[in-house]
């Protein structure tokens, strides 16, 4: 149920409140502008927060209003046990469970603090107090618009909360042309940019930022590494772990790369495996009916959207792509 509404006595009762923010791992546009937007707004009505990644997250993002502020885990792990055990609420935004915080997840669990989730991914795992919570949202900036609207605040977004809001949104919905893009959806970034959201910059900052090293990875990938199992309608590029150090790839350089397969007329499911060295993991992009989160959460311990989703192995990057070509005969079905 969502009782996010209950909350507005804690946050109006006390301004020294210690509030913590977080969100996945590598975080995306819409994890960290929905971390940024909260943490903004909370400024504007007096709230100090502090904002806790569990990982880096890629160059692109760096433009955010207040992003100087984040606090990655990874490099400052006894600040950021202090401060989850210290807070009063934990803000958990665009994730359904606590693995997806990686080592946070725990010391969120240990927590004597008030826990709120904001997201729109299926199944949450009911670890929270307090939930704003639907699949129907088009991404988790839009609900925080939604909870900001709640509190009854709306005319206290400005153009720093309304950029990191439109990022999401703008990137969570492949700017707008996702079925989740509802007209809700246009509402709400209309408003943002009538609050001063630039949406050309915005555009530019994420999508035309990115190093020589990237645009020519991409390239590779597209002309060599790409493979397309015409008998499943599906695209597969698989990238190695040295195929990664020859180009030089960084957090947020392989953003999107999965989205290029369904571009190819007749495609209705794209894949990307990438060899993290620690990890495969996995990006998974489907049209129609085909259920990627479903086959995510079936073959590689993972989930996500009905059209969207990941997953990862411990296997050798060989036997991930053997798997996965296998498992494509159990779908076969849906993707003819």
């Amino acid at each position: 149920m969502n009782n996010i509404k209950e909350i507005q006595p804690l946050l109006r009762a006390a301004k020294s409140l210690k509030i913590v923010i977080t969100t996945h791992h590598k975080p995306d546009a819409d994890a960290l502008g929905s971390s940024l937007g909260l943490y903004n707004y909370l400024l504007k009505i007096g709230i100090q927060a502090n904002v806790v990644t569990p990982t880096d997250y890629g160059e692109f993002l760096k433009w955010m209003p207040g992003e100087s502020s984040v606090i990655n885990f990874e490099e400052k792990e006894k600040h950021c046990e202090s401060l989850v055990r210290e807070a009063d609420i934990i803000f958990c935004l665009d994730f359904n469970a606590l693995k997806r915080i990686n080592k946070l997840g725990n010391l969120v669990s240990a927590s004597k603090a008030e826990k709120v989730l904001i997201d729109h991914h299926l199944e949450p795992e009911g670890f929270e107090q307090f939930r704003l919570w639907t699949t129907k949202a088009s991404s988790t900036c839009e609900l925080i618009f939604w909870f900001i609207e709640i509190m009854g605040d709306v005319n206290l977004i400005d153009e720093e909360i309304a950029s990191c809001l439109y990022a999401g949104i703008m990137t969570d919905t492949a700017s707008f042309k996702h079925g989740s893009t509802t007209a809700t959806t246009h509402r709400v970034a209309a408003t943002l940019i009538e609050k001063g959201a630039k949406s050309n910059k915005i555009f530019e900052a994420i999508y035309d930022n990115y190093s020589e090293s990237r645009t020519r990875f991409i390239g590779f990938c597209l002309n060599e590494k790409l493979q397309i199992l015409h008998e499943f309608h599906t695209a597969l590029i698989v990238v190695t772990a040295e195929e990664l150090k020859n180009f030089k790839i960084i957090t947020g350089d392989s953003e999107g790369l999965v989205n290029y397969g369904l571009s190819i007329t007749g495609i209705k499911f794209s894949v990307l495996i990438i060899d993290r060295t620690v990890a495969r993991k996995m990006s998974f992009r489907s049209k129609d009916n085909f259920p990627a989160n479903e086959f995510a959460r079936k073959y590689f311990n993972g989930g996500g959207h009905f059209n969207a989703a990941g997953g990862e192995s411990n296997e050798p990057i060989e036997l991930v792509e053997n798997k996965f070509k296998a498992a494509l005969h159990d779908y076969k079905n849906y993707l003819n």
